[in-house]
C-alpha cells in the first residue's frame, strides 16, 4: 500500500525487509527506525488494511476516563488507552487493535464491549504518562553546584538521558502534525512553557517541570553545538535532522531571561517549502507587473514586510524564477535558509567581520548579474546595493517596513540621497501571510450591507454574488478553522509620478495616495479580493491588515 501510494520506493522496500531480518520485529516498526516514512504513514496504512478508524493526538480527551478494573501496569504494557465511556461501550486507542487477547481481557476486566480504534505508540504514551512526567520521574533534582565544571557535567549527563533525549525529540516531532513553523521554549516560575507558532498564530504546548528547565534547553543546545556551559549571552546554532522521514534544518536562538534560557527553534523544513511565484498568493496582475521588474536588467527590487512575513521565501521563489545557467547570481544572507541549485550563497559572520557590507564589496568583483542581499540593515548596505544598481546589476534585497511606499522613506532614513533612491530603486513589494480557511469546514454567509460597504468589501465581489465565508473549526484544521496560509501584496512600481513626489520630499502616506490613485490596491484591498474568492475571512484579514501606517 505504501508503495502504491508513492509513500515508498521499492528500493527503500528491499533495505527494510533486509533489515528486518536483521533485527526482527515488526515491518513498519524497521520502515520507521530506518527514517524512510513517518509512524503516521504506517498507521494510515494499517487503519485501511485493518478498516479501523484511526486515533490522533487531538482526539484523545485531556483527562482520560477512570474504568474501574483498569489497571495502568497492563494499559502500559499493552499499548491500550481507554478514550471515552458510551453506555455499556469502551472505547479504546490501541497500538496493536488486531490483538484478540487484548481486547478479550479488557472486556473481561471492565465487564463492558470493546471499541477499538488504531493510534500511533507515542500518542498513548503521552496520554497515559506523558514525555514530561517521565522525564520528571528520571529526575531526582537538579540544583546549582557551588562547583560550575561540575554542574556543567551534571548537566550535560542529565541532558543525555534517554528520558530528557525523549521529550525533545516529542517536541521536535510534533512540528510534523502541527505544521509548526517555530519551537518557543520559554522558562517562567512554574516550568519551562512549550509553544508552537503555527499559521503565524502562537499556540501552547506542553510545560516542562521546573527542574528540567535546564536539562531540556541544554539538550537543545548540545543538539545544535552550542556551548552549554555559557548561559549568560545569547547563541546560535543549526539542527539537521530527521523527523517522520522529512529532513528538518532547524535555527535555534537562545537569550538569557531572568527564569533561565529561552530557545527558538525556527523550522525550515525543505519538503514544505514553495518556490514557485504562481502558487505563493499573487493575484494575476500583481504576478504580471511584479514579473516585469524582475525581468528588468538592472535596479534594485525590495520586498518588505514585518518579521514572518515570507519575504526571504518570496525572493527565494523570485530567483528560482531566473536561469542560473544563464546569469550569475550570488547572495549574501544571515542566514542562508534555503540552498538553491545553480546559485552562488554567502552566509555572513560578523564574529569573523563578514558583514553584508564586507561581502557586498567583494561579491562585485564576482562579475554577478543578480545579487540578493537578505536584508538592508545600515545606511552603508543600502547606499552598496544603490551602488551596484546604477553599475548595472539587478539588487534584490527586504526592508522592515509597513507599507511599499515607506520602503522609500526608510532608504531615505538610511542617508541614500532621494535623487539616487528615483535612479535606482524599481519597485517595492509590500507583503503579508493571511491563513486560508479550512476547505472541510469553512462556512458561507451573507454580511451585513454595512460590513460590505464599510469594509470595502463590495468593490470585489462578483456581480450577483453576497456570500463570503467565516472560520468554523474541525479535527481536520485542530478546530482553528484555518489551513495553510496565502500572501497579500502591495505592489509600488517607482514610476513617474512616484519620482517626481519622492523629489519632492513627500511623505509615505502621499505616495501611497498617488500610486493608489494610479491603480495600485494596498495590502487590505488585495486581501478583500482573497475574502471575495472565499481563500480567507474579513476577521483574519483585519488581524493581519489593521496597522499598516508607518508612523
Amino acid at each position: 500500500m505504501l508503495v502504491r501510494s508513492g509513500k515508498l520506493s521499492a528500493r527503500d522496500l528491499e533495505r527494510a525487509l533486509l533489515a528486518q531480518q536483521e533485527m526482527g520485529g515488526l515491518l513498519g516498526r524497521v520502515l520507521v527506525r530506518l527514517g524512510v516514512v513517518s509512524d503516521l504513514d504506517i498507521a494510515l496504512a494499517i487503519s485501511a488494511q485493518l478498516r479501523l478508524p484511526l486515533a490522533q493526538a487531538q482526539d484523545f480527551p485531556d483527562l482520560l476516563p477512570e474504568v474501574d478494573g483498569l489497571l495502568p501496569e497492563f494499559l502500559h504494557a499493552n499499548g491500550v488507552c481507554p478514550l471515552r465511556v458510551e453506555g455499556a461501550v469502551l472505547q479504546v486507542a490501541m497500538s496493536k487493535p488486531q490483538d484478540a487477547f487484548v481486547i478479550k481481557a479488557l472486556h473481561l476486566a471492565t465487564g463492558l464491549e470493546i471499541q477499538p480504534l488504531l493510534a500511533l505508540d507515542s500518542d498513548i504514551e503521552k496520554a497515559l504518562a506523558g514525555p514530561v512526567e517521565e522525564a520528571a520521574e528520571a529526575d531526582d533534582g537538579l540544583e546549582d553546584s557551588t562547583d560550575g565544571g561540575d554542574f556543567v557535567e551534571h548537566l550535560k549527563d542529565l541532558a543525555s538521558e534517554a528520558p530528557v533525549i525523549r521529550l525533545v525529540n516529542s517536541v521536535i516531532g510534533r512540528v510534523i502534525d502541527l505544521r509548526a513553523s517555530d519551537i518557543h521554549l520559554e522558562p517562567f516560575d512554574d516550568g519551562l512553557h512549550v509553544r508552537y507558532r503555527v499559521d503565524g498564530v502562537i499556540h501552547p504546548g506542553e510545560l516542562v517541570p521546573p527542574r528540567l528547565s535546564a536539562a531540556v534547553s541544554s539538550r537543545v543546545k548540545l543538539l545544535a553545538h552550542l556551548d552549554i556551559a555559557e548561559r549568560r549571552l545569547p547563541q546560535d546554532g543549526r539542527i539537521k535532522t530527521r523527523v517522520k522521514g522529512r529532513e528538518l534544518d532547524l535555527r535555534v536562538s537562545t537569550v538569557p531571561t531572568v527564569h533561565g534560557e529561552s530557545v527558538v527553534m525556527r523550522v525550515l523544513d525543505r519538503a514544505s517549502v514553495r518556490l514557485d511565484l504562481e502558487k505563493m498568493g499573487f493575484e494575476a496582475d500583481t504576478l504580471a507587473r511584479f514579473n516585469g521588474l524582475l525581468a528588468k536588467p538592472h535596479g534594485i527590487m525590495l520586498v518588505t514586510g514585518p518579521t514572518g512575513s515570507g519575504k526571504t521565501t518570496t525572493l527565494y521563489a523570485a530567483l528560482a524564477k531566473i536561469d542560473a545557467s544563464e546569469q550569475k547570481i550570488i547572495t549574501v544572507e544571515d542566514p542562508v535558509e534555503y540552498q538553491l541549485d545553480g546559485i552562488n550563497q554567502i552566509q555572513v559572520h560578523a564574529q569573523i567581520n563578514l558583514t553584508f557590507a564586507n561581502a557586498l564589496r567583494s561579491i562585485l568583483r564576482q562579475d554577478p548579474d543578480i545579487i540578493m542581499i537578505g536584508e538592508m540593515r545600515d545606511g552603508e548596505t543600502a547606499q552598496i546595493a544603490v551602488q551596484s544598481a546604477l553599475t548595472g546589476h539587478l539588487v534584490l534585497s527586504t526592508l522592515h517596513t509597513n507599507t511599499a511606499a515607506g520602503a522609500v522613506i526608510r532608504m531615505q532614513d538610511m542617508g541614500v540621497e532621494r535623487y539616487l533612491i528615483t535612479s535606482s530603486v524599481n519597485g517595492v513589494l509590500a507583503q503579508r501571510l493571511v491563513r486560508t480557511l479550512c476547505n472541510v469546514c469553512k462556512e458561507s454567509y451573507e454580511p451585513d450591507a454595512t460590513v460590505m460597504t464599510g469594509s470595502g468589501l463590495h468593490r470585489f465581489m462578483p456581480q450577483g454574488q453576497r456570500l463570503i465565508y467565516r472560520a468554523v473549526g474541525c479535527p481536520e484544521c485542530r478546530q482553528s478553522g484555518y489551513k495553510g496560509r496565502t500572501g497579500i501584496h502591495e505592489l509600488l512600481v517607482l514610476d513617474e509620478p512616484i519620482r517626481r513626489a519622492i523629489l519632492e520630499g513627500r511623505d509615505a502616506n502621499t505616495m501611497h495616495g498617488i500610486a493608489a490613485a494610479n491603480g495600485m490596491l494596498s495590502l487590505h484591498e488585495d486581501g478583500l479580493r482573497k475574502v471575495a474568492a472565499g481563500a480567507t475571512s474579513l476577521d483574519e484579514l483585519a488581524r493581519v491588515t489593521q496597522d499598516q501606517s508607518d508612523a
